[in-house]
């Protein structure tokens, strides 16, 4: 009588309910713990490896998870008639999480018949590589930001070496194509043993995945193809950049490998706090200070933006914390569309010490605005004084 397969579920250790994500690191977990490769020669590993990656097979595949949960293992099972073929479909994804797991390249890979033919994929092509990017940050003005402005900043990037161009051989000689991994910079390796045999590919050891052999490397380089220079490089901000956006460079970073272009250079920008503005993108944000006198009043002010200063007309009867809006006195548009506008709130002073004559001016204003101002010394004494002086 045959051997009755185990639960899917319950070979992954997992709920039937389980999601997507949570069958996937299940799996991730156990095919780690069970590959052959950690286990050489044990045969209860590989037959629990098997077990597992026929278990996530089916569980990662939505159509036949759900035949599996309606039918169970007949569902999925093409002996029953219900369809299904097994391993025969694409599990693409499942190669992917091998080759996290091994290091190795995978793709897809063909019927279980002891995987088929072995995992599926190409071997990587030593071909044109982008270099890689730099990082680098700035830290400007507030008006630096506003108005834009040119910055220089001094890198350490590789460049393609000048005296082989990139080639890594010395003058008058080239490189022989790597006889291993016929330039790839990629070999198949056989893993696995018994009924359980497949392949990955791997970095060629002969040419450490540089697909060619250099016999006379350049003096120059050392072989590398590329030499670290300091390179002091122009950075042209925008108007209307904010903090923590970034200007890029295109082919500003490091070298690319065989032939590929340059990488790119990131600058981060980082504006300085302003003593008397804040911004809200493009809303600059001002808190003026105004009198009591010039708040009951009015008065006329000159307000700081950052064009430099404007005049603006305060209302009488202004109060504390009212807001005006100076229309177009902010910041540019990043995009060259317009500015946006400054928000101006009117802070009332209040004064901190008074003199005796100020004292008593502002006892008697109280009394006539119907406050209970003290009497000795305070509004009697202010007015005689002021008959006096008639």
């Amino acid at each position: 009588m045959p051997e009755q397969k185990r639960d899917y579920y319950e070979v992954l250790g997992v709920s039937k309910g389980a999601s997507e994500e949570e069958i996937k690191k299940a799996y991730r977990k156990l095919a780690k713990q069970y590959h052959p490769d950690l286990h050489p020669g044990d045969k209860e590993a590989e037959e629990r490896f098997k077990e597992i990656n026929e278990a996530y097979g089916i569980l990662s595949d939505p159509e036949k998870k759900s035949r599996y949960d309606q039918f169970g293992h007949a569902g999925v099972d093409p002996n029953f008639g219900a369809g299904g073929g097994g391993f025969s479909g694409d599990f693409g994804d499942l190669g992917d999480i091998l080759g996290d797991i091994l290091g190795g390249g995978f793709g897809g890979f063909g019927g279980f018949g002891g995987f088929g033919g072995g995992f599926g994929g190409s071997a990587r092509r030593n071909g044109p590589q982008k270099g890689e990017s730099l990082r680098a940050n700035i830290t400007i003005t507030f008006e630096a930001a506003a108005f834009g402005c040119t910055k220089e900043i001094d890198l350490n990037r590789t460049e393609t070496c000048e005296a082989c161009h990139g080639s890594g051989c010395e003058a008058g000689t080239t490189a022989e194509t790597c006889p291993d991994c016929r330039g790839t910079g990629a070999v198949r390796v056989q893993r696995g043993g018994g009924g359980f045999a497949f392949s990955t590919t791997t970095t060629c050891p002969k040419c450490r995945g540089t697909g060619k052999i250099i016999h006379s490397p350049c003096k120059a380089c050392g072989g590398a193809g590329s030499v670290r220079k300091k390179k002091r490089v122009s950075v042209t901000i925008p108007a209307g950049i904010d903090d923590g956006q970034a200007v890029s460079l295109r082919g500003q970073g490091n070298a690319g490998v065989n032939g590929g272009p340059s990488g790119d250079l990131l600058v981060g920008i980082r504006i300085k706090p302003h003593s008397l503005f804040q911004r809200d993108g493009t809303t600059v944000l001002y808190e003026h200070p105004v009198s009591f006198y010039q708040a009951a009043m009015g008065a006329e002010l000159e307000i700081p933006t950052i064009d430099g200063k404007v005049k603006w007309t305060l209302p009488a009867g202004t109060q504390p914390g009212t807001t005006f809006r100076l229309r177009g006195k902010g910041i540019p548009e990043l995009r060259g569309r317009g500015r946006g506008d400054q928000y101006v709130t009117v802070r009332v002073q209040v004064p901190t010490s008074l003199n005796a004559e100020q004292k008593e001016a502002l006892n008697a204003f109280g009394a006539a605005m119907g406050e209970k101002v003290p009497e000795e010394g305070g509004i009697k004494s202010f007015f005689e004084k002021k008959k006096k002086k008639k």
